[in-house]
């Protein structure tokens, strides 16, 4: 207990010391002095960290403008793919409806119509929020996420010098942006995981324009830039439901959506992935290919400035071909021959330098009068293997190279009615030994023309036409005279396509046939503008006359004679079901036990080349007794022929279901002309000789010639005289 006499001193003491040293103006004095002074060094620290080029200026914000993606359209105009650094498409925000930005706003940002750019209680509500435990939003505002995001100098550095000069940014935007703008700008260019900007984001999830996303899309774009990647519907289905879900229950909380049509919207599926083609996933080889030229040409400009490039790609074609592609694929898999690893057994997440060890394949469209390259597939999977088959791999033609054979052997005039025999051949080889080729059925028929030769693709007669008859420099000359640029030995075996060659270049070749004798080289772009709209560049076809017209016109004919009964029949016009009402040509390949096979043909406006076979070159199908051999015209013919198909009559698998219809997307061509000069002359199919009624008429057909070139003699097969060339 303190004594009343001490309490009494204590209290006496207190008095003295306040009555002599209390001053509250001296104290007040100081305080003022003290605040003045701290508030005066953090305007220096503020003014210090943002000064030179430490912050962008008003100025700066102003003439601010994002790097953008060179835009690629395909040739009616539809947006397919972006080249740059940062895949990015700009869209006005006047374009857009309402609950897009309304979604923005909800939330990220409620109070951003009302703030300068920094929102006190929006960081109030955000620690609040940590401390309960409860999600109540972020404390960046909308105007400050852009700052961060536009700005990447302003994330570098610690975590307190970079908030101040976020808030620094935010504020100098407000001054320089109308809030509309400012929401523009971030919808624009914010992360949304594989890309930048909401536009692009519509296209890789929904496989649509920003302008045409429902509610729950809106949400779901909305939900994305709070975490990227945990929100990607693709790959968090279950995370990124339950942030749109979030979004949708602000927007009815902020009165942008009633109670009820929140619940509606929570009730609709996310998309999957797969469902509609991203903006690369259609044509990815093609895009690589165009960024490789652009990247010639024009150098980074291609990844920054915006360019516009006008390609040759007919998007409708392009889904045609992988339609068939895919089709193709699986029926070779699916078949009880196939004996090698499966695509389906690959995660998606897989990688190959180029080789992969499933089945793969390559595709080629092009209009053979122009080049313009329509369709292009390099392979299955572009994410596992860039390898671009399509461009870029040798592989053996077979009995596709057979054409270059006949069509040297009728321009040095040999007629199709000349009559070879189909029995054996022995040549010596380099080695030494003896070469004996087979037939692939492995007999002999005896004498037939040559045109039965090219439709049956019997091996003894190309053989025998090409080296005996034609001479093979001749062959090789023509291939390489009509596109084919890799080399191509003179041996035996090159008359029926031991040499390697690539698909593009074999489009190339063929193109020469549809269009009667001109060549064209298969290009993918038809122009490059600037942002502004001004012509870089428009490159034009480049044509070559290859093959006399007459001569050319005997080839088509003969090719068509694969297609109406030969090894191409059963593929296009019953398996694949291609009317009669299209005219076709082309011409199988199949190389020794079955590791390529192709089928390479057109029509009179249209040409395709589809390759199959292992990126290491062994067998397709397991070989043995009573096993089959893969061949072009049971894989390859079936996949061109339900291209053909598609395009000419129009399938719901060409396109999604928003614009699905059952019209074909390029007209049906009339049949080729006989152009003035060839003569029709009735002949006998088992002499070559000129019709007589001493041979049967079921052997009687129309052959066309060259002038000069038509048998002289009659058929007579009555008198046992017929005298059959060796």
């Amino acid at each position: 207990m303190v004594s009343s006499r001490a309490r009494s001193t204590f209290d006496n003491l207190r008095t003295q010391l306040v009555t002599r040293f209390w001053r509250p103006r001296l104290y007040l004095l100081v305080g003022s002095f003290v605040v003045a002074a701290g508030l005066g060094g953090f305007w220096g620290a503020w003014k210090n960290l943002c000064a030179g080029d430490a912050c962008p200026s008003v100025a700066q914000v102003k003439t601010w403008e994002p790097e953008q993606t060179s835009k690629l359209f395909d040739s009616r105009g539809q947006l397919f793919g972006e080249i740059g650094f940062e895949r990015r498409t700009l869209v006005s925000i006047h374009a857009l409806p309402a609950y897009v930005p309304e979604a923005v706003v909800a939330v990220e940002d409620k109070r951003f119509y009302h703030h300068g750019g920094f929102d006190l209680r929006g960081i109030a509500r955000a620690a609040f929020g940590v401390f309960t435990g409860r999600n109540l939003g972020g404390g960046s505002t909308i105007t400050q996420q852009l700052a961060r995001n536009m700005f990447g100098q302003i994330g570098t550095e610690r975590r307190l010098t970079r908030k101040i000069k976020e808030v620094q940014v935010a504020l100098d935007l407000e001054q320089a942006y109308t809030k509309d703008q400012i929401l523009e700008a971030y919808i624009n260019q914010v992360l949304m995981g594989p890309c930048y900007g909401f536009q692009n984001a519509s296209r890789i999830f929904f496989g649509k324009d920003l302008a045409h996303v429902d509610v729950a899309e809106a949400a779901l774009l909305a939900a994305i830039p709070n975490a990227p990647g945990r929100y990607n519907p693709f790959r968090h289905p279950e995370a990124a439901k339950h942030r749109r879900d979030l979004v949708l229950t602000r927007m009815a909380d902020q009165g942008y959506l009633t109670a009820e049509d929140a619940a509606r919207w929570k009730q609709e599926p996310l998309p999957e992935e797969g469902a509609s083609d991203s903006t690369q996933a259609i044509a990815p080889y093609f895009v690589e290919w165009v960024r490789q030229i652009l990247d010639d040409r024009f150098g980074d400009e291609i990844y920054r400035n915006g360019l516009h490039v006008y390609t040759t790609l007919d998007v409708r074609m392009q889904r045609a071909a992988r339609a068939a592609m895919q089709r193709g694929w699986a029926a070779i898999e699916g078949d009880g021959d196939f004996d090698h690893p499966k695509y389906a057994d690959f995660d998606t997440v897989a990688t190959f330098p180029e080789q992969t060890p499933y089945l793969q394949g390559a595709f080629v469209a092009l209009d053979p009068a122009t080049g313009q390259v329509k369709a292009l597939i390099g392979g299955r999977n572009f994410d596992q293997s860039k390898f671009d088959r399509a461009r870029l791999a040798h592989r053996q033609a077979g009995s596709s190279f057979k054409p270059f054979v006949y069509t040297a052997a009728i321009a040095s005039g040999i007629p199709a009615s000349h009559i070879v025999v189909d029995g054996p051949v022995v040549l010596p080889q380099v080695s030494g030994q003896d070469w004996r080729p087979a037939n692939f059925e492995n007999d002999f028929k005896g004498p037939m023309t040559i045109r039965q030769g090219l439709y049956t693709s019997t091996n003894m007669i190309a053989i025998k036409l090409g080296w005996n008859e034609v001479g093979i420099q001749t062959v090789i000359q023509t291939a390489k005279r009509m596109g084919i640029q890799t080399p191509i030995e003179p041996y035996p075996s090159t008359t029926i396509g031991a040499a390697e060659v690539v698909p593009i270049q074999m489009a190339e070749a063929y193109s020469a046939f549809p269009t009667l004798g001109t060549k064209v080289r298969p290009f993918p772009i038809l122009k490059v503008e600037d942002a502004d709209g001004h012509v870089l560049w428009e490159p034009q076809p480049e044509r070559t006359r290859v093959v006399d017209s007459l001569v050319d016109r005997i080839m088509v004919s003969m090719l068509q004679d694969v297609v109406a009964r030969g090894t191409g029949y059963n593929a296009v016009r019953v398996v694949a079901g291609l009317p009669n009402d299209v005219p076709a040509a082309g011409k199988t390949g199949t190389t020794n036990d079955g590791t390529n096979v192709w089928f390479d043909g057109f029509t009179p406006n249209l040409l395709a080349v589809v390759w199959f076979g292992m990126d290491t070159p062994v067998p397709i199908f397991k070989l043995g007794r009573g096993r089959r051999q893969a061949t072009g015209g049971a894989l390859a013919g079936p996949v061109w022929g339900d291209f053909m198909k598609q395009v000419y009559y129009g399938s719901a698998a060409t396109v999604d279901s928003a614009t699905a219809d059952t019209t074909g997307i390029w007209p049906i061509p009339s049949p080729w002309p006989i152009p003035p000069g060839l003569d029709a002359v009735l002949v006998d199919r088992k002499t070559g000789k000129l019709a007589s009624r001493w041979c049967p008429a079921d052997d009687q057909y129309v052959e066309y010639y060259l002038p000069g070139t038509e048998p002289t003699e009659s058929c007579d097969r009555s008198s046992g005289r017929i005298r059959i060339p060796r």
